[in-house]
Order: C-alpha cells, then sequence, then structure tokens
C-alpha cells in the first residue's frame, strides 16, 4: 500500500488499542451510584452518536478535507473524555456521552474515502482488510491493557483512551496528505447535490439497502446468538467461545482472503459473502451443541471475512471523487442500523415464532445477496473501472470524460504481479 495508507493504519490502531472507556462506561456509571437503568442509558447514547456521526463524518471529509475530518474527529473526542471523566451529574453524563460517541466514530468515512483517494482501484479490498485487521487486534490487545488499568482507577482509563485519540491525530497531522486540489474545489461546488446525486444513484441506493438487510442478519451475535446458546443448555462461556473463535478466524483469516477477492468480480464475492453470512445464521437454529454452533460461526465469519473489505471498496469504486466522503458516511449509516434493527426487531420476531426466526434470517441474507447482484453501476472513470459498464449510447460514441477513451466493459483484470 502506498505510505500514507500505512499511517492511517498506525493511526487506527492506535486509537482502536485505547478505546477503553465505551467497554467500562456502564460498570463506571454504576460505581458511581447511578441504578443500572441510567448506566444502560448513557451507553445507548454513545450508540446513537454512531449513526449521526457516519453522515457528518462523510461529509465533513468532502467540504473540509479527510486529514481535517480526522483530526477533528480525534480531538474532539480527546477532549470530551476527559470532560466526562470529571462528571458527576446525570445529564451532563449522558450528553456528553452522546459527543463522545459521535466525534469518536465520525473519523471513519473520512479514514475510508482517503483509502480510496490513495490506494488504486483493483487493490482497495485488500487495503480495507489490513484497516479492519489493524482495528480488531488493537482493541483486542487493548482489551487486555483495560482489564489491567481498571484494577489501578478509572481515570487511568480515561486519560489512556483520550492520549490514544490525541496521539492518532498528531499521527495524521505529520503523516497524513491533504485532499488533491481538484477533490476540494470538486467537493465545494458539489456541496447539496452531492446527496442528490446519491439518491438518485440506484446502484449505491440497492447497496445501502443490501447493507442495511445483512446487518440485521448479522448483529443477531449480540440478541438471538446469546438467548440460543443458553436455551440449548449450553452456558455463558460457550457464548464468549464462540465470539473467540469468530474473532480469531478474522484475525488470522481475513487479510489472505481478501488477496484472492479482490482479483474476483466485487458483486459476485459481495453476494458470496451476503449469503454466507445468512446461511451461517440460518443454520444456527438447528444447532444444539459447542461443535455445531462453532461450525455455524465458521460459516458466517466466512461470509463476514468475504463482505465486509469489499463492500467499503466497492463503494469508494461507485463513489465520484466530490462526494467519496458522503458516499462512505451514508453507508456506515446503513451498517450502524443493525446494531439497532438487530435486537429490536430481532426480539420481536424470535418472539413471535422461534422455529421460523432463524430460517428468515436465511431468507433475508439471501435478499441482500440478490440486490447486490441486481446493481448495474454506470460511471464515467478516469483509469481502470472495476466491473462497470457504460451507457449505450457513450459506448457507441467510444468516449467517457470529454477527451479520454471511456474502459470498455467487462470484468475486472487484477493488476500486474
Amino acid at each position: 500500500m502506498p505510505a500514507p495508507a500505512w499511517f492511517l493504519t498506525a493511526g487506527v490502531f492506535v486509537n482502536r488499542f485505547g478505546s477503553f472507556v465505551i467497554i467500562y462506561l456502564v460498570l463506571y456509571l454504576t460505581r458511581l451510584g447511578f441504578p443500572a437503568y441510567q448506566a444502560g442509558t448513557a451507553a445507548a447514547a454513545y450508540g446513537a452518536g454512531e449513526p449521526l456521526a457516519s453522515a457528518l463524518g462523510g461529509d465533513m471529509a468532502d467540504r473540509i478535507g479527510r486529514r481535517a475530518t480526522i483530526v477533528s474527529s480525534m480531538l474532539v473526542s480527546s477532549a470530551s473524555l476527559i470532560v466526562l471523566s470529571q462528571l458527576s451529574a446525570y445529564g451532563a453524563i449522558v450528553g456528553t456521552t452522546f459527543v463522545v460517541g459521535l466525534s469518536s466514530e465520525m473519523f471513519r468515512p473520512a479514514s475510508a474515502a482517503l483509502v480510496a483517494d490513495v490506494v488504486p482501484e483493483g487493490r482497495r479490498v485488500t487495503a480495507f482488510a489490513v484497516l479492519r485487521l489493524a482495528s480488531n487486534v488493537g482493541f483486542a490487545a487493548g482489551s487486555a491493557l483495560a482489564a489491567f488499568l481498571v484494577g489501578r482507577s478509572f481515570q487511568w482509563l480515561f486519560a489512556a483512551d483520550a492520549g490514544s485519540s490525541a496521539l492518532f491525530a498528531l499521527i495524521a497531522v505529520l503523516t497524513l496528505p491533504d485532499d488533491p486540489p481538484r477533490v476540494r474545489a470538486a467537493a465545494r461546488e458539489t456541496g447539496r447535490s452531492g446527496y442528490r446525486a446519491m439518491l438518485h444513484d440506484r446502484s449505491f441506493l440497492l447497496l445501502v439497502g443490501s447493507a442495511t438487510l445483512i446487518t440485521f442478519v448479522y448483529y443477531q451475535q449480540i440478541y438471538a446468538l446469546p438467548l440460543h446458546v443458553t436455551d440449548v443448555g449450553l452456558t455463558d462461556r460457550d457464548f464468549g467461545l464462540l465470539l473467540t473463535l469468530n474473532g480469531i478466524i478474522v484475525v488470522l483469516l481475513e487479510l489472505p482472503i481478501s488477496s484472492v477477492t479482490m482479483r474476483r468480480n466485487p458483486r459476485s464475492m459481495l453476494a458470496l459473502g451476503f449469503l454466507l453470512v445468512g446461511a451461517g445464521y440460518a443454520l444456527t437454529g438447528a444447532a444444539t451443541t459447542l461443535p455445531m454452533l462453532a461450525l455455524t460461526v465458521v460459516v458466517w465469519t466466512g461470509g463476514e471475512m468475504i463482505g465486509a473489505p469489499i463492500s467499503y471498496s466497492y463503494v469508494a469504486d461507485l463513489a465520484p471523487a466530490d462526494a467519496g466522503g458522503r458516499y462512505q458516511g451514508l453507508f456506515g449509516v446503513a451498517w450502524g442500523t443493525g446494531a439497532i434493527t438487530g435486537p429490536a426487531l430481532g426480539g420481536l420476531l424470535l418472539s413471535a415464532n422461534p422455529m421460523l426466526f432463524w430460517p428468515l434470517l436465511g431468507v433475508v441474507g439471501a435478499l441482500a445477496a440478490t440486490m447486490v447482484a441486481a446493481v448495474r453501476p454506470r460511471r464515467w472513470a478516469e483509469g481502470t473501472t472495476v466491473g462497470f459498464e457504460a451507457p449505450p449510447e457513450v459506448l457507441a460514441a467510444g468516449e467517457g470524460l470529454p477527451g479520454e477513451p471511456f474502459p470498455q466493459p467487462g470484468g475486472y483484470e487484477p493488476p500486474p504481479s
């Protein structure tokens, strides 16, 4: 990858390594004397900031630049964490927690757009897989350190979390490039029309819709899966082992898998990933032992490893240069809906008919895959175009951008070794 992508990966690792507070927020608030329901409400305020963060962060990435958005996100996050550590009034705690959730997640669309800026098409799948690997490994390693720090003082958690955010901001200032002048100028001129373009982009809306469906399925790991594990007579420890298995597989295999999937048609791979996620959860209803459940985890984890890196890479391929941040932001909102619809709607459906619930997840996964397969992107772009077709009139004229040849339709060809 280009050097800026590696520096961004390092910053993401540092930030996720220090993401301590959200892990222990409920415990911290109960230690302050707040009842459990109030602690849960405060934690929900953090989550409520995430969808808004995707939309706001995407817009900022196009308006003020990728680097400036990342720096702003991390500095506000660092400051709000310090403020939160000193508060005792419940209303102020909830409000500040919302700001922490908003600011700490605002960098994500800008990071995705920056990867799209600096990594050539055809190599973005692996670049996003590297970014996910850094995030996962950083969070896992940081969780171990958090367990040590919390034994000393909760204030150490806040200080370390704020420090990691500030360090990411410093890395961004020193190492990340500013947006190319032509991208900044185009983004300023686009303004609100960037959103109108997205609403008329049928291909992108189909992708957003499919992501909304598949995240509903995927987030059953935090609601329906633990309930099923206990219903079949297994323990909470067994549920923890299943999630650990998911994490180990992702860390060990996602990057090698991405080096294969990046050389395949992105729509086909994304549809396959969604199908596997749906199939894995559909099989869960028939699994009654730990080995059987472990097998279902392997199936839906395989879908996760195939689909997640490709999805953000595909959005980067779809987005025009002047709206890359907005496209990534809206796609991030779609992914964030699963954290809400998964437990809420999943709870209603599971209680209404447990026998049909798990097969229904398979149907939803298949529907999401079908929507991806229906995507027929049309785009004028410079250089190699992955899986895109030109409109017939453009093909007939033999041109794309004024004065530039349009890439002929066809599947993706891997870059030369």
